[in-house]
């Protein structure tokens, strides 16, 4: 992998206008589109089932004539091909021993690489390709073969090794098993599988096949690329909309729009090396590789010289933790991630048999997320919401909007209010302990923090409940909590949800179940957000904002979730970053708050190794005893560098 591709790899689908029983002119078309494609910077491109000739020949595939003339177009096609640098998959028939196959060739560079025929071939209902094909499960371990005047393998068991992407074949039908062929081929390396198709169109098959064709990616952990036939198919009894579609583990990439006359490819950026790091924590593919048959591995040389770095077509989202989509499918995010979150919280308190809830409130997003999750966790058992008692804790640097807001949310919602001071308490610590009150460093600060929490302890001892943590999983990554103060609470809800997300929670909710209090939630989410440490300025106003000290959270959570969820390399995550955030931060911004994000995420692992329980919510979680064991002492210089 050279450092300019990034793991990517470009694909493409092509869906031509077929002249059915002509060879001839369907080889200038995949000619044309395959120049089309490789000057588009394409490493891969894919065409129908049988495209040379058409699908739908029916008996004519016994003719004599149209078989010779088929050898003849891929004959031409290769030679027209030589400086093309695309892997090209095209369907053909091609006689081997008696016997006629339905075909995939794949072609590179004027030269042809090998021939994968058909396993699965359907013959009920409109389909009959028994009538004319031969199973290729007869040919399992490759053969060679003379074929459009060139020497190659003909068999189902053959691997296309294209740079460091790895690709398998498979023909329409193969896909609608129980154990498709692109099984075996993932199993035994294929990160990208081909399917050169001739599905018709019926009512709703294509939400059947899009669904088919994504889950198998998923299952897989691929990229699966899928071509199927259309304009100039014969329509005595069926249509064929050429549908074509590209997808990576489960993520629909790109899709054409069918029923067009005209010939139309789409193409899309794979990411091979994220389906590589998946596949890598994915102890299944390791388990069952002892019954994966042996695989024949075909060198494709290199892929095309593609400037990733000019244009990625790759969708990179800079709000990764976030759900996207219309406002039905938010809605239907936001509900699920705080239902997961109050039925933690349900089971807890019932399992320990608590009586009240305790929650630090500051007015704050993380303390408000909190308590709206309590609100409902108290709702959905059936108590009343007086048994949480929410403390505000004025300090040093409690500002009036922060403490303001704080009192009006706790009204609303009809829990017990407590109010106590930590400012007597902290001044005569720091006395004790000779610590200049004007002295505004870590000490003076993590004094507060954990005073705060010795309160909410004695608190919940005396009226026999738990303190509900508030901490959210940006502020774990990147320690940004005092060790045994705000880091520490008996349930933390918010453990693996990060700061973007916290957000868009708090807003959903005051849309949806809280909307008495929509209007101090929303002055909740316009706050800065901050620990509010340092004394406010001569306003009364915060004057320690967390973004000017510790970066963007925006940036951080898009940081967290490319180490963490893909194990990407700091190349990758700053080509990313610069990609998703384009426009608002420039490259020294994002190298800078880059740099400090793996720095702390290093150096602060020791409060992760004992942080409380708290439910996971999302794919990334850091809990020590899930998703994220480190040592406490590892260095980030490898990284840093």
């Amino acid at each position: 992998m050279t450092s300019k591709t990034y793991g990517f790899l470009r694909v493409a689908t092509a869906s031509p206008r077929v002249w059915l029983a002509n060879p001839v002119k369907n080889a200038e078309e995949i000619i044309r589109m395959a120049g089309d494609a490789a000057n588009g910077g394409a490493s891969v491109l894919v065409f129908p089932e049988l495209c040379i000739t058409g699908y739908s020949c029916a008996d004519l595939f016994a003719q004599e004539r149209l078989l010779s003339a088929a050898e003849n177009a891929v004959a031409e096609i290769l030679d027209a091909t030589k400086k093309l640098p695309t892997l090209l998959a095209v369907g053909a028939p091609v006689r081997f021993e008696g016997r006629l196959y339905n075909c995939a060739l794949l072609l590179k560079e004027g030269k042809l690489l090998g021939i994968v025929p058909k396993t699965y071939l359907p013959n009920a209902a409109e389909f009959y390709e028994m009538r004319w094909f031969q199973s290729g499960d007869k040919l399992a371990e490759p053969v060679e073969i003379e074929f459009a005047g060139q020497k190659a393998l003909i068999g189902i068991r053959q691997l296309f090794k294209l740079g460091h992407a790895t690709i398998g074949v498979e023909i329409c039908q193969d896909l609608w098993v129980p154990l498709p062929p692109c099984t075996w081929a993932a199993l035994a390396g294929a990160q990208v599988i081909l399917n050169l198709s001739a599905s018709n169109e019926a009512l709703c098959k294509q939400d059947y096949r899009s669904m088919l064709v994504r889950s198998t990616s998923a299952r897989l952990n691929a990229a699966y690329i899928y071509s199927s036939c259309g304009y100039g198919e014969s329509t005595q009894d069926l249509v064929w909309g050429g549908s074509s579609l590209i997808c990576e583990n489960g993520v629909l990439l790109a899709e054409n729009e069918r029923f067009g006359r005209e010939s139309s490819v789409i193409t899309a950026d794979v990411d091979v090396e994220r389906l590589e790091n998946v596949r890598a924590r994915n102890v299944n593919f390791r388990e069952i590789l002892a019954s994966v048959p042996a695989f024949v591995k075909i060198p494709a040389g290199n892929p095309a010289p593609t400037d990733f770095e000019k244009k990625l077509l790759k969708n990179v989202d800079p709000h990764p933790f976030v759900p996207s989509g219309d406002a039905e499918e938010l809605s239907k995010r936001c509900r699920e991630i705080l239902d997961i979150q109050t039925l933690g919280l349900c089971t807890r308190l019932e399992h320990i048999n608590c009586k009240t809830a305790v929650i630090g409130i500051s007015g704050g997003l993380d303390s408000t997320l909190a308590l709206l999750v309590t609100a409902r966790a108290f709702d959905r058992l059936g108590w009343e919401r007086s048994r949480i008692i929410g403390v505000t804790m004025p300090g040093f640097g409690t500002s009036g909007r922060t403490k303001g807001n704080a009192d009006i949310l706790m009204e609303k919602l009809g829990i017990t209010r407590k109010e106590i001071s930590i400012v007597p308490a902290t001044t005569q610590h720091l006395k004790d302990i000779e610590h200049p009150l004007d002295k505004t460093d870590v000490t003076y600060e993590n004094a507060q923090a954990r005073e705060r929490t010795q309160i909410l302890m004695d608190v919940a001892g005396q009226e026999d409940g738990i303190v509900v943590g508030t901490g959210d999983l940006s502020e774990l990554a990147l320690g940004w909590c005092t060790y045994n103060g705000d880091h520490m609470s008996m349930y933390g809800v918010n453990a693996s949800v990060p700061k973007t997300l916290v957000r868009t929670l708090v807003a959903w909710a005051a849309r949806e179940h809280f909307a008495d209090a929509a209007g101090v939630l929303n002055d909740i989410i316009d706050t800065p957000i901050s620990p509010e440490l340092l004394p406010t300025d001569d306003k009364g106003a915060i004057a320690q904002v967390t973004e000017d000290i510790v970066g963007p959270y925006e940036l951080h959570d898009f940081f967290l979730y490319q180490v963490m969820r893909w194990g990407f390399d700091p190349d990758k995550v700053l080509f990313l970053a610069r990609k998703a955030f384009a426009g608002t931060y420039n490259d020294a911004t994002i190298k800078k708050w880059l740099d400090v994000f793996y720095r702390r995420f290093f150096s602060q692992q020791f409060k992760r190794s004992c942080m409380p329980d708290g439910p996971k919510v999302g794919s990334v979680s850091i809990s020590p005893r899930g998703d994220w064991r480190m040592p406490s002492d590892v260095s980030a210089d490898l990284w840093r560098k």
